[in-house]
């Protein structure tokens, strides 16, 4: 894998946007000591939040904590994860739902970071939603639990479309970006209130 500039945890790994990421991983931990966070989505309350590069950042600090880490690239309508990775696979998580030997070996991709495998979106369908609240994406995350300590999920923005409250039904919490000064305070207001009329979990703001 080439090294790309939006990783700043593996490019720079002093600096402090670095560690500002290794902040949140241990926040992430200590916030959930009661209840463990093996399943988290990402996702923001508008487009062009740089959720993405977030959650990517946020996987190679946990994968570098020596925890088996399983990116998910569940935005099946804008995906990025494989691009920001420079990985170009057409298997991934839709291949898990309709594909009973994906189920049973998911077709995960190395990364080049130890711990860290990437889950792309696989080929993306007409009905998203629809594919991330079917009780065979229960069946696939199960299976990435088996292989993983922590599975992160990139979702689209909340307040677009409902794929992200949709899969945040299934996962242990839900971790919302904003951009500081950009974000409108209405969006966010709204994303709250349509993931918790569905009761998710939000574990914090990023």
């Amino acid at each position: 894998m080439a090294e790309q500039p939006n990783l700043i945890t593996l490019t720079e790994p002093r600096s402090q946007a670095a560690e500002a990421y290794r902040t949140l991983r241990t926040n992430l931990t200590f916030a959930a000591l009661d209840n463990p966070i093996e399943t988290l989505v990402v996702t923001s309350a508008a487009p062009d939040e740089d959720k993405t590069k977030i959650l990517a950042n946020l996987a190679v600090t946990m994968a570098q904590s020596e925890r088996r880490t399983i990116l998910v690239e569940a935005d099946l309508r804008r995906p990025g994860l494989r691009e920001l990775f420079g990985i170009d696979s057409e298997r991934g998580l839709t291949s898990m739902i309709v594909e009973d030997a994906a189920l049973d070996n998911p077709p995960l991709v190395e990364t080049g970071v130890e711990n860290l495998w990437l889950l792309p979106s696989g080929p993306l369908p007409p009905n998203p939603a629809d594919l991330l609240g079917s009780q065979r994406m229960e069946q696939a995350i199960g299976a990435l639990k088996t292989r993983a300590d922590v599975i992160l999920f990139d979702a689209p923005p909340v307040a677009s479309v409902t794929d992200a409250a949709v899969l945040g039904t299934k996962v242990d919490g839900t971790l919302l970006v904003v951009s500081a000064g950009r974000t409108r305070r209405e969006h966010i207001e709204r994303a709250k209130e349509l993931l918790e009329r569905v009761h998710v979990r939000i574990v914090g703001t990023v």
